[in-house]
C-alpha cells in the first residue's frame, strides 16, 4: 500500500474536461505536499473512460482496477462522452463501475456556500449553507441497472434496499454528523425517504431508527423527499447531514449543487469500508473541453476531501492540516473576487486554480 510512508493515489483523468481540471489539482497537491511536513504523496496514472474504450475496447481495464485496489485513494476527473457508447447504447461510466467493484456504498456530497459565490436562494449570503448529502451508492433504484424488463406494453425496474448496506450507510452518516458537530455542524442527521408510500422506504426508515439509538449525541430526524426538496430551496441553512436512497440522492445532490454556484463548485466522494473515490460532481462537459473555461474548484475541493478522508482513516494530522489549508485558500480566492465562466465571470481554469494555489502559502 504505502511505500516510504507516502499515500499512493490512483489518478483517473478521464474524458472531456476531466484531464483539464485534474492537472491543476495535481499541481495543488504537489504544492501542499511540499509545504506540509509529514505529508508524502505518490501518484499513478490510471487509464479509464470513453476515450480509452474508443482506442482499446476497454473502458476500465483489469490492470487499472488492480492499481486502484492497491492505492490508498482514487482521484477521478470525469469520465464518459455522449458519442462514445457500448454496443447496447448505454454510456461508459467507469466511475459507477468502481462503486460496485469496491462496494462504495456512501456517496458523500458536501454543499457549502463559499464566500463571494452567488446563490439563487435569498438570504443564503447572510445565513450560509453548509450541509452534506449522503447518497447510498450501490443499490436502491440503481441496483436495477441493466436488469430492467421492457415489453411493448410496459417497463419495470426494481428498487433494492438491504439491511446490511443500510446499517453501514446509517452508521457512516451518524459518525459524519458527530465529526461535523465537533467542528462546526449542528449534530443533526435527517433521513430522507418516501416511507408513507413505499414499503421499501418504511424498511429503510426502521433501520435508520434502530441505528440512531447507538448515537444519542446526534439528533435524528425524518423528512419525505418531496417536503425535503421544498425546504432545501427555502431554508437550506437549516440542514446539516442528510442520508437517502441512491436515486433520491442523485437528484438532491444536483439540487444542492445549484444552491452553491453550480456543479463546478461541488466536490464528492464515494466511500466504502476500505476504498474511496474522490471526484467533482460535474460531468465531462464536452461542449467546453479544450477551451480553458472549466471551473476546477470542485476538483480542488475533492482533493481536499480526499486528504481529509485519509487523515481520518489513518490518524494522519498532516493530511488533515493540508485539507484545511486548501479549503481556506479556496475561500480566500473567491472572497477576493474570482468569477468562473460557470456563473457569469471571465476567470478560466488556469486563473481559478492559480488564485487558489497562490493562497496556499
Amino acid at each position: 500500500m504505502r511505500a516510504n510512508d507516502a499515500f499512493h493515489i490512483a489518478v483517473i483523468g478521464g474524458d472531456g474536461i476531466g484531464p483539464e481540471v485534474m492537472a491543476p489539482a495535481l499541481d495543488m497537491l504537489r504544492r501542499i505536499e511540499g509545504m506540509t511536513p509529514g505529508l508524502k504523496l505518490r501518484f499513478t496514472d490510471v487509464p479509464a473512460g470513453a476515450g480509452h474504450y474508443r482506442e482499446t475496447g476497454a473502458s476500465l481495464p483489469e490492470s487499472s482496477v488492480r492499481v486502484c485496489e492497491e492505492a490508498d485513494a482514487i482521484l477521478l476527473g470525469a469520465c464518459g462522452l455522449p458519442h462514445v457508447r457500448y454496443p447496447d447504447g448505454t454510456e461508459i461510466m467507469p466511475q459507477v463501475e468502481l462503486r460496485f467493484i469496491f462496494d462504495l456504498y456512501a456517496g458523500v456530497r458536501p454543499c457549502r456556500l463559499i464566500p463571494g459565490v452567488p446563490s439563487p436562494i435569498v438570504g443564503a449570503d447572510r445565513h450560509g449553507i453548509d450541509l452534506v448529502v449522503v447518497r447510498e451508492s450501490t443499490e436502491g433504484l440503481f441496483a436495477s441497472m441493466g436488469k430492467g424488463v421492457v415489453t411493448p406494453d410496459e417497463a419495470r425496474e426494481t428498487l433494492v434496499i438491504t439491511r446490511r448496506t443500510s446499517e453501514r450507510l446509517f452508521d457512516f452518516s451518524f459518525r459524519l454528523a458527530q465529526r461535523r458537530k465537533a467542528r462546526r455542524g449542528k449534530g443533526t442527521l435527517t433521513c430522507v425517504d418516501k416511507a408513507n408510500v413505499f414499503k421499501a422506504f418504511a424498511f429503510f426508515r426502521d433501520i435508520f431508527d434502530e441505528r440512531a439509538r447507538g448515537f444519542p449525541d446526534v439528533r435524528a430526524e425524518h423528512l419525505y423527499v418531496d417536503a425535503c426538496s421544498a425546504m432545501l430551496v427555502k431554508r437550506p441553512w437549516d440542514f446539516d447531514v442528510m442520508v437517502t436512497e441512491n436515486m433520491f440522492g442523485d437528484i438532491l445532490s444536483d439540487l444542492t449543487a445549484g444552491l452553491i454556484g453550480g456543479m463546478g463548485m461541488a466536490p464528492s466522494a464515494d466511500i466504502g469500508d476500505r476504498h474511496a473515490v474522490f471526484q467533482p460532481c460535474h460531468g465531462t462537459a464536452p461542449d467546453i473541453m479544450g477551451q480553458g473555461k472549466a471551473n476546477p474548484t470542485a476538483m480542488l475541493l475533492s482533493a481536499a476531501l480526499m486528504l481529509d478522508w485519509l487523515a481520518d482513516k489513518h490518524g494522519h494530522a498532516p493530511a488533515a492540516e493540508a485539507a484545511r489549508r486548501i479549503e481556506t485558500a479556496v475561500d480566500e480566492a473567491f472572497a477576493a473576487g474570482l468569477r468562473p465562466f460557470e456563473f457569469g465571470g471571465q476567470d478560466g481554469t488556469a486563473r481559478v486554480a492559480g488564485a487558489v494555489i497562490e493562497r496556499l502559502g
